[in-house]
């Protein structure tokens, strides 16, 4: 920042602040036609789950409604909604994936 004082001209530090990206949640919602081995497989395959912990998160999607997936930042969750929408609707499965703010 320039600021005036008489005939000289002083140049001032501007400090920035920045802020760590907002976070999101990415979700897999149940339903009562895709496969619980199509999960396991979307957790690892999208997420990089290990089979035990693929295996726990699709018991919770099965028995409580919803699992999540892991935490991202906005673009990268999105992306992984959408590549998992994607390919769960090639196969023929009605999977949900979903995201919110964390």
């Amino acid at each position: 920042m320039v600021t005036q004082q008489g005939n000289e001209a002083l140049l001032e530090e501007e400090t920035t602040v920045l802020k760590p990206p907002s976070m999101y949640r990415v979700i897999l919602l149940n339903d009562d036609f895709t496969p619980m081995d199509f999960v396991i497989f979307v957790l690892q395959e999208y997420f990089h789950k290990d089979t035990e912990t693929a295996t726990r998160i699709m018991l919770k999607v099965h028995r409580e409604g919803k699992g999540v997936c892991g935490v991202f930042p906005k673009d990268i969750a999105s992306t992984k909604v959408e590549q998992v929408v994607r390919h769960a609707r090639q196969e023929g499965h009605p999977l949900q994936c979903t995201m919110e703010e964390a």
